[in-house]
Parts: C-alpha cells; structure tokens; sequence
C-alpha cells in the first residue's frame, strides 16, 4: 500500500483536503490537482507511480469527461468518477468511456475510502504474476487476458465479469449478485444483459468457453474440471 499514489482530481478545495485526510489514515499517498488541464499534466509526470484516480465530473478548464477519454487513450489505470448527479444515463455513458467506479456526492468518506480498497484489491491483486485457470491466464496487473497463451480482446465489463467469475470458481452465482459486484451500482435494466456478456465471453474463449456453466434458476458458476489429461467443462448454453 505504501507504495501506492492516488491521484485526487477536484475543483474544490475542501474536497480534495476532506478525501486525502482519510486516505492518509488508510497510509496511503496521495497527489492532487484542481481542474482537468492540471490532471492531464500531472498525470503525466507520475502515471508510473498512480494507481487510481479519483475523479470529478464538473470542473473548469476541462471536464471530468474529457480527462477520462484523454487517459483512456493511453492508460488503463482505475478510474472512480466523483459526481453529483446521479442520473443512469450518465453512469452508462461513463462506464462506455470505461469508468471502473461511481460515487455521488454526497458520500460518506468511509463508504469512498472502502471503494478504493475494492478497486486496488480487485486491479491489482495481492500477486502480480499472471494466474493461469486451465489454460486461460489472467493479468491482475496489465488487465489482460489469454487463452494458451495468445491474447484476445475483451471489454472492461467483459474482463470484469470473467475474473469474478473465476474469483468465485466453483461456486454458483446469481445474477442479481454478478450485477451488484461486477456493474457496482444500482442496475435498473433487464439482467439478461449478463447473458449477453457471458456469450460474448464464451466465443472470446472458444473450447474454453466452456468452463462457464450455465446454472439454470440461479445464474452462473466457472468451473475448470481436468479430465483425461485435459481441461475440460461440460458444455451449456444460455
């Protein structure tokens, strides 16, 4: 943890002082900047050394928005939006931009402290070697995924989902605790659109698709089951 910097991107003042106390209580480091422009720069001096970013949306010069698209570019670093409006659409189109975490103000500093614990934990992973799961082999730090070795492009929402699946091996998950700990927020749509990411995944996948069963009345379970010298799960479809 000590090793860990964030980067705290506000407009006011107070804010950013009231968030930095409680993070140093927790030891960790933070850096600071008051508007977008700033962020951008200061970013750009210590992306090596930032782990998170905690980020408002309305701020002069340039917005929380802009910022995001402008990091995303070159970055996959976990961004938490800090916002006062709490409208769904605007927690859609950021996490299309690829937010990792939302807080409305305004928020308990305990609940927003116990937020980033999660994201580091989730990101970073107490081991920074790659785990390998029957032949799919995840990258807690580089945020990638392989299958025998060759990469595949997957979604934020999509490498979420599989690694909490994987986290979670062996045990049969809901879909309405998939959404809560994998969307992070209070998800007011149709949950099928787990479905759809889960047969998205399994053709990302190919045979190791495979590994993820469907269990029907309830949701899902990933499973890996090594049989006759090979990986292999029973097959199931949504």
């Amino acid at each position: 943890m000590e090793n860990e910097s964030i980067l705290i991107v506000d407009d006011e003042e107070r804010m950013r002082k009231l968030i930095k106390d409680f993070l140093k209580q927790k030891g960790y480091k933070t850096i600071e900047a008051a508007d977008g422009e700033e962020a951008l720069k200061v970013f750009s001096e210590n992306e090596n050394k930032i782990k998170l970013i905690l980020l408002d949306v309305m701020m002069p010069k340039l917005d929380g928005w802009s910022v995001l698209r402008q990091i995303r570019q070159t970055s996959k670093v976990p961004i938490m939006m800090l916002t006062a409006r709490g409208e769904e659409q605007d927690e859609l189109f950021g996490f299309e931009l690829g937010v990792d975490e939302y807080i409305s103000k305004p928020f308990s500093p305990k609940i927003l402290v116990a937020r980033v614990e999660a994201i580091l934990k989730r990101t970073e992973g107490d081991c920074k070697e790659v785990k390998d799961y029957g032949g799919i082999q995840i990258d807690s730090q580089g945020r990638t995924i392989s299958v025998d070795g060759k990469a595949i492009e997957l979604s934020l929402r999509e490498y979420e989902l599989l690694v909490y699946l994987v986290e979670n091996q062996g045990i049969a998950l809901s879909r309405d605790k998939i959404l809560n700990n994998v969307w992070n927020y209070d998800y007011y749509g149709d949950s099928r659109t787990i479905d759809s990411h889960i047969k998205k995944i399994r053709h990302k996948l190919g045979k190791k698709g495979r590994y993820i069963e469907t269990i029907r009345g309830i949701g899902y379970k990933f499973e890996v089951k090594k049989i006759r010298g090979r990986y292999e799960k029973n097959k199931s479809k949504i």
